[in-house]
C-alpha cells in the first residue's frame, strides 16, 4: 500500500498558476535554445544536462514534505528545458520530424495517463497525495512539455501559420477551454490536462515570437534577452507565491500539545 503524503505539495490552480506556467514553459523554450543553439552545446549534450537537472530537482521535490513554491517551479522549469531539448533531439538529430515526433509523444503521454489512472484511480491533481501519484504527475508533465515543444515547432515552422499565428491559434484554444470550463459540466480534470498540454506549445510559439528576428515575425529579443525577461517575471511570481504560502501557514491552527496530568 502506498504511503500517503499528507498535505498536498502542489499549488492551487488559480490564474496566477497559469501565468507562472506559461512564463516557466516559455522560459524553458528560450533557455533550452540558448544552451543547445546559441551556446552551440548541441541537442544530445543539452538533453543530457537538462534531463539530469530535472532528475535532481525532481528527487528534491519528492523528498520534500510540504509545498515549496521555489522548488516546485524549479522542477516545472527543468521539465520545460529538458522537454525542449528532448523534442529537438528527436525531431532534428534523430530525424523524426515534428509530425512523427509529436505522434510518438502523444502515444507516450496517453500511456502515462492510462498507467496513472489504472494505478491510482484518478488523474486529478487534488488527489496527488502519494509518492506514486506524484511521480506519475511529474512524468506526465515532462512528456506534456516535450510534446508541447514539438507541436509548437510544427505550428511555427511547418503549418504555415508562423510564430505569431501559432501563438494566436493555441491562445484561442486556451480561451475555448476556459469558456468550456466556465459554462459547461465537462470534466475539470480533463480540461486541466488539456490546458496544461496546450500551455506548452503556447510557450513554445511565444518563445519563438520573442526570440526570432523581425524579418521572421518575431520581436528579436534573442534567446538571452528573452530568457532574462521571462526569468524576471517568473522570479517575481515565485517570491509572491512564497510569501503567500508563509502567510497561509501562519494562519493555520497549530496543534496543541497535550497537557501533563
Amino acid at each position: 500500500m502506498t504511503k500517503p503524503l499528507g498535505e498536498s505539495k502542489l499549488p492551487e490552480i488559480t490564474a496566477a498558476f497559469w501565468v507562472m506556467k506559461i512564463a516557466a514553459t516559455t522560459l524553458g523554450e528560450t533557455a533550452g535554445d540558448l544552451l543547445s543553439m546559441t551556446l552551440q552545446v548541441g541537442y544530445a549534450v543539452s538533453s543530457l544536462i537538462l534531463v539530469s537537472a530535472f532528475v535532481v530537482t525532481l528527487a528534491m521535490q519528492l523528498l520534500a514534505v510540504t509545498y515549496r513554491p521555489l522548488l516546485y517551479w524549479t522542477v516545472i522549469l527543468t521539465t520545460s528545458t529538458a522537454g525542449t531539448t528532448m523534442s529537438d533531439y528527436m525531431d532534428r538529430t534523430l530525424g523524426l520530424g515534428y509530425a512523427k515526433g509529436a505522434a510518438l509523444l502523444v502515444t507516450i503521454l496517453i500511456c502515462v495517463f492510462a498507467a496513472w489512472r489504472l494505478t491510482t484511480g484518478s488523474l486529478s491533481v487534488d488527489h496527488v497525495r502519494t509518492r506514486k501519484a506524484e511521480l506519475f504527475y511529474w512524468i506526465a508533465i515532462l512528456f506534456s512539455n516535450t510534446l508541447g515543444t514539438a507541436l509548437g515547432d510544427f505550428l511555427a515552422d511547418s503549418s504555415g501559420l508562423g510564430f505569431a499565428g501559432g501563438a494566436l491559434l493555441i491562445g484561442s484554444l486556451l480561451v475555448l477551454v476556459l469558456v468550456v470550463a466556465r459554462f459547461t459540466g465537462v470534466s475539470r480534470v480533463l480540461l486541466f490536462w488539456i490546458a496544461f498540454v496546450l500551455t506548452r506549445p503556447f510557450g513554445a510559439t511565444l518563445g519563438d515570437v520573442l526570440t526570432k528576428s523581425t524579418a521572421k515575425g518575431g520581436l528579436a529579443l534573442g534567446t538571452a534577452g528573452s530568457s532574462l525577461v521571462l526569468a524576471s517575471i517568473l522570479v517575481s511570481f515565485v517570491i509572491w507565491a512564497t510569501l503567500r504560502e508563509k502567510r497561509v501557514r501562519a494562519l493555520r491552527p497549530q496543534p496543541v500539545a497535550p497537557s501533563l496530568p
